[in-house]
């Protein structure tokens, strides 16, 4: 198989190899990538930001530099370079669709076969003297070491969690720390995880606020004055419903009660739609059957945007959000349901 092109605009150079022309790379990342990086958090051109498969050349490494493991996410390849300041390596970037490490070793696609086939086809056994690859360990349910020994020959070492401990790890030995091990989920870190399921959000918000809109000037009255009022408090109660689940549910889910993230939605969703009907009835804006159609829908629409925020998380599991959803997706229906109920015969019955 081919080496990856040098026609790649974070290409630096070229080291030349008994394998070919490996492209080089530097660990100082340049406004591009940056900017790159920015948009895919906002989930911009996210699924098609990647680097070409195959084999390159930190700096000037030679034949006893470690090979270090990634997914072709140009997200994952960066912050990998990044990390190794200084540093004289080969990384080796696996087919992993566009995904990054952990969430491709648990689709399969960051996994043992993929391992296998890039070593094989980018000739490693020719390029380096030593026997071992090092691969984050997050990828580590997608890869079987001892299948990639028995296979290729060499050596799976999982290194640390996070990227900037490889120096450390590199220096120790390929050794790594029980620190090493443990994987934080900081406020900051939940934070900059928040941009990619707020923009999907926020297109389902989008058309939701249309439809409430239009639907806000039914009932006795003039269409667009019911609309201006009944229509645009519908749609800052949808918006509400976003923050609530997609924004304030992350931001605050070590403080919020329950195991569940559903849980934690539905308690940050009865919070928020809470305060907003009540100064919506104190302000006489409103009857009881709206107030409690949206004492309904906010609830029910946090609990499920805020679920969907499980797969980012570091403490989640396959079996367990799956029985999360058994339970929780029909009462989040159900909540809807009834709360569209209440709001529709708002709309009509003055209560």
């Amino acid at each position: 198989m081919s080496l990856p092109s040098l026609n790649q605009s974070f290409v630096s150079g070229v080291v030349r190899t008994p394998i070919g022309d490996v492209p080089q790379v530097t660990s100082t990342l340049t406004w591009p990538d940056n900017w790159g990086s920015i948009k895919a958090r906002w989930s911009i051109g996210r699924m098609n930001y990647t680097v070409e498969l195959g084999l390159y050349a930190l700096k000037n490494p030679d034949d006893k530099a470690p090979v270090f493991v990634t997914a072709n996410y140009k997200m994952s390849f960066d912050r990998l370079r990044e990390a190794l300041p200084d540093r004289d390596a080969w990384i080796l970037v696996l087919d992993t669709k566009g995904i990054n490490v952990w969430c491709a070793a648990g689709k399969g696609t960051f996994g043992t076969d993929e391992l296998v086939r890039r070593i094989e086809s980018g000739r490693l056994a020719k390029l380096v003297s030593h026997r071992q690859v090092i691969l984050p360990q997050l990828g580590g349910p997608g890869v079987a070491a001892y299948q990639v020994r028995k296979r290729s020959g060499f050596k799976a070492v999982y290194g640390p969690i996070r990227s900037t401990d490889l120096p450390a790890f590199t220096d120790a030995g390929f050794k790594v720390t029980s620190e090493m091990r443990r994987k934080t989920f900081t406020t900051l870190e939940r934070m900059v995880l928040i941009p990619v399921e707020l923009v999907d959000a926020l297109k389902w918000a989008l058309i939701l606020s249309l439809a409430f809109f239009m639907l806000g000037g039914l009932g006795p009255g003039e269409f667009w004055s019911n609309a201006s009022d009944y229509g645009l408090f519908a749609v800052f109660a949808i918006f509400t419903a976003v923050l609530a689940g997609a924004v304030m549910t992350p931001l605050l889910l070590p403080w919020l009660p329950g195991r569940a993230f559903s849980l934690k939605g539905l308690v940050m969703g009865l919070i928020m739609a809470g305060v907003l009907v009540f100064f919506r009835v104190a302000g006489g804006g409103t009857g009881y059957l709206e107030a409690l159609g949206w004492l309904f829908l906010i609830p029910a629409a946090a609990a499920y945007l805020a679920m969907n925020f499980t797969g980012a998380s570091t403490y989640t599991s396959l079996s367990g959000v799956r029985k999360e959803m058994r339970w929780a997706v029909p009462l989040e229906i159900g909540g809807g349901v009834v709360g569209l109920c209440f709001w529709l015969g708002s709309r009509f019955i003055a209560v």
